[in-house]
């Protein structure tokens, strides 16, 4: 456990990989359009972030920072977040072809987890970041 945590965005979707569970969690998620509004609300709130909560709160500010610097970055095609990749049995309950804004689906991803995780996310920023690695 004394590996440092190295925040990535692709880390925002484990709950939508659906690999060998196409007939449960597939089902489920498959119910909703990732491209309507409160479909996607609900996504992200009952399934990203509630999976996300077994990550501490401080690992939880360093992957939304890690979302908000991408966020950033003009040049990123976050498209390539949601392809499958049968090598590594990762199969994605939507592909890429069918995110209709990838940028927007990760930009609500950022705002609702800041709405939700409000709490945390203050208590981690206000803490000493650069201390984070020597006390845990």
């Amino acid at each position: 456990m004394n590996t440092p945590y190295i925040p990535n965005i692709s880390h925002l979707l484990g709950a939508l990989s659906i690999y060998d569970l196409e007939n449960t969690a597939g089902k489920k998620l498959r119910k909703y359009n990732p491209n309507n509004e409160k479909d996607r609300e609900t996504i992200i709130i009952t399934f990203i972030l509630k999976d996300l909560m077994y990550l501490s709160y401080r690992h939880r500010f360093a992957l939304i920072s890690a979302l908000r610097d991408t966020l950033n970055r003009s040049d990123f095609d976050f498209s390539k977040e949601f392809e499958s990749d049968y090598d590594e049995y990762r199969t994605m309950a939507w592909n890429e072809t069918e995110i209709a804004d990838p940028r927007g689906f990760f930009a609500d991803v950022y705002r609702l987890a800041n709405e939700v995780w409000k709490d945390d996310l203050q208590k981690a920023s206000l803490e000493d970041q650069s201390v984070w690695r020597e006390r845990n």
